[in-house]
């Protein structure tokens, strides 16, 4: 047990490193979530999974607080409403529920933050597309070499690393990062 304690707080420093020597990812995507929200657009975020509670997650850190009071942030995990999600996969099929909330909430303006590990999910996939087809700006965080979402997206973070626990582990320090610099230029705005 202690080895593979040590070997997985081992393999999440190294993930760690890796990521501190290239936080330019980091900034360009936070950039592109300052300019939606400056621009009184809203982020629409999506992922299934791990990367569903990630949605949930950012978005509750932008339209509550992350470390400081300031207006709330509109921001919209396409993962929570059951009812929707259930619909869309009985009537459409499971690759487009995010596709129909994209289709239903984005307007010109506002950003799809797309989260998948592999950076291939179909339904974060079809999303992405059908954001482009809207005039929505694209983000995403991936793993590996971003899969095919990434030809999608304006600014994306690769994670570092190809273990799926570790690029979760990557995307949710990358995603408070970039909440804090989100949140300093809304509260110096």
């Amino acid at each position: 047990m202690e080895d593979k304690i040590s070997s997985a707080i081992k393999k999440h420093q190294a993930a760690a490193a890796a990521l501190a020597a290239d936080t330019k990812s980091i900034r360009n995507l936070a950039e592109a979530l300052i300019r939606t929200v400056r621009g009184g657009g809203k982020i629409l975020i999506c992922g299934n999974g791990g990367s569903a509670a990630d949605a949930q997650h950012i978005a509750g850190e932008l339209v509550g607080r992350f470390k400081k009071e300031r207006r709330a942030i509109a921001a919209v995990a396409l993962t929570t409403d059951t009812s929707i999600l259930t619909c869309l996969g009985n009537d459409y099929g499971f690759d487009l529920i995010f596709e129909r909330q994209v289709e239903a909430l984005g307007r010109p303006g506002d950003l799809l933050l797309a989260i998948s590990t592999s950076g291939a999910s179909p339904n974060v996939l079809n999303a992405a597309i059908k954001a482009r087809e809207l005039g929505l700006a694209v983000a995403g965080f991936f793993g590996r070499d971003g899969g095919p979402i990434l030809k999608h997206c304006d600014a994306a973070f690769l994670a570092p690393e190809t273990d799926t626990p570790r690029v979760q582990e990557m995307h949710i320090l990358a995603a408070h990062i970039i909440c804090e610099l989100v949140e300093d230029a809304v509260a110096a705005a």
